[in-house]
């Protein structure tokens, strides 16, 4: 009775923290198990809808700034100490050669917070590839599933196929497989569960 107790203490400061948490909890043999709160704080806030970026609009300010191709557009919290606290949308650009280009793009307004470029053949071959593989942009690869939920990132894999992820507004995520022709969209089965 009382492992109940805690562990619905637990998944209630879990659920009112709505954040990422991590919780503990005891197994009927004494073993701990560690289980993890999946979504992310970003993810949240995008789907509550304090982001007002789309995926879409950020790729749309980073080609705006540099001139190439959009091949992935993240929603990133991971570095949210460069940016005073706040996530921030990371356009990757293939420019001109072996260039590429990572646009950060503010969460609200589509300004252009900060550009660093780089070179990088093997990555840029790679993408290349990639690119000849799809006859679709970053941005209408995210129009394709924006439907489904709020995009929080788009990626363009090795087979041309672009890869999003989208989140409700209950937080629930998921991964989606966009063909590179013809832009159906398909749910990713997550094999582990």
């Amino acid at each position: 009775m009382k492992r109940n107790v805690i562990i619905a203490a637990v998944t209630a400061a879990v659920l009112i923290g709505g954040g990422t948490a991590t919780a503990l909890a005891v197994s009927g043999d004494g073993e701990r198990e560690r289980k993890q709160d999946t979504k992310s704080d970003t993810t949240v806030e995008r789907a509550r809808g304090t982001v007002t970026v789309t995926a879409a609009e950020a790729i749309a300010a980073a080609l705006r700034e540099t001139p190439g191709t959009a091949v992935s557009a993240d929603l990133d919290d991971e570095d949210e100490d460069e940016d005073n606290g706040s996530p921030v949308w990371e356009v990757d650009v293939l420019g001109s050669g072996t260039t590429w280009h990572k646009v950060r793009i503010a969460p609200d307004t589509a300004t252009v917070l900060h550009t660093h470029t780089e070179r990088d053949d093997e990555d840029a071959a790679e993408a290349r590839t990639a690119l000849a593989r799809t006859s679709l942009t970053a941005a209408e690869a995210a129009h394709a599933t924006a439907t489904k939920g709020t995009v929080t990132s788009v990626d363009l894999d090795e087979t041309g196929t672009w890869e999003t992820e989208t989140v409700n507004t209950t937080g629930t995520e998921r991964d989606w497989r966009v063909d590179g022709q013809g832009g159906a969209a398909t749910v990713t089965v997550d094999e582990d569960n």
